[in-house]
């Protein structure tokens, strides 16, 4: 079946790369065109959308999405990696809790626009090369600044005060940008307390549109009898672009969109980017405004195959 096309929002258990999850999808829908949407790391659970076919062409457009998780905060201990599977770094003992209202307010703080600094286990490039290979080469180089938004975030647990450890947690809920580190949020939020701070779990539970309720396990990917039988489970790649304008256009204009051609700009229209569909339904391509050609618009990303 070398026409399977549609997104998996996939359900990416804890020890696998997002790598290791295309590469075992390759096999199980036997097809190589094949990519995934926001890398998670290794430890995290939770969504992943996988593109298929015709659908990783509009893979570009899902990294615009917000992304919401849950996660642990435990307050005492940093680690290398800034979550749970790194090396100590630094201890300090939690010895007084903070109150409920203090941490609420604290969360609060953090809504909004934030600069952020990646963590230098990350896959952030700087002069070519990845940050987690300088960490791995025990070497530290100047990261850049990065600016992010916190859409939500919120207390959802009680407060503990570890006395075996002397450390405090506690769990949250965030909606945030792309290109937010979750790790580097929580240790910011150890570092406004004046106190070491780690990520001790997180888990995505939405990326844009798909959320835990409409993910496919891997395991459960398995157990189906067949590639005719994992089809199903796919969404149509329209659910990715839904968060673009659209124009519907007549046969006339579809047979020009199909040949890529460079248009008159419809009047009203004022998106820079949006999806141009068919009479019947079928997004055909992503059109933006010229660049530099004023009252004309071209195709940005052609979706209809011949």
């Amino acid at each position: 079946m070398n026409n399977i096309e549609g997104i998996l929002p996939l359900l990416k258990p804890a020890g696998m790369t997002s790598h290791d999850c295309v590469m075992k999808i390759r096999r199980l829908y036997q097809t190589k065109k094949v990519g995934h949407t926001g890398t998670l790391d290794p430890d995290v659970v939770g969504v992943l959308p996988i593109c298929i076919g015709k659908a990783t062409k509009v893979a570009q457009y899902m990294s615009d999405y917000s992304k919401t998780y849950v996660g642990e905060v435990t307050i005492g201990i940093s680690t290398t990696t800034e979550d749970a599977s790194g090396e100590v770094v630094e201890t300090k003992d939690v010895n007084k809790p903070w109150s409920k209202e203090d941490i609420i307010a604290l969360l609060d703080s953090f809504k909004g626009e934030i600069t952020q600094i990646p963590p230098m286990y990350s896959a952030v490039k700087v002069n070519g090369k990845k940050l987690y290979e300088y960490a791995r080469a025990n070497q530290t180089v100047e990261r850049p600044k990065r600016k992010v938004r916190i859409h939500r975030l919120e207390l959802t647990s009680d407060l503990i005060l570890n006395e075996t450890s002397n450390t405090f947690s506690f769990s949250f809920e965030v909606e945030c940008s792309k290109g937010t580190y979750v790790r580097t949020l929580a240790v910011d939020l150890g570092k406004a307390l004046g106190f070491p701070a780690h990520m001790s779990y997180l888990k995505r539970t939405a990326s844009g549109p798909f959320t835990m309720e409409v993910c496919t396990s891997l395991s459960e990917l398995e157990e189906m009898e067949g590639v005719d039988e994992r089809v199903k489970v796919l969404r149509p790649l329209d659910e990715a672009i839904a968060h673009l304008p659209m124009l519907i256009v007549d046969k006339e204009v579809e047979q020009l969109i199909k040949y890529g051609s460079v248009l008159q700009e419809e009047k009203g229209l004022d998106e820079m980017r949006f999806t141009v569909y068919n009479g019947q339904g079928e997004c055909l391509a992503i059109y933006q405004k010229h660049p530099t050609k004023a009252g004309l618009i071209k195709p940005e990303k052609m979706i209809w195959t011949s």
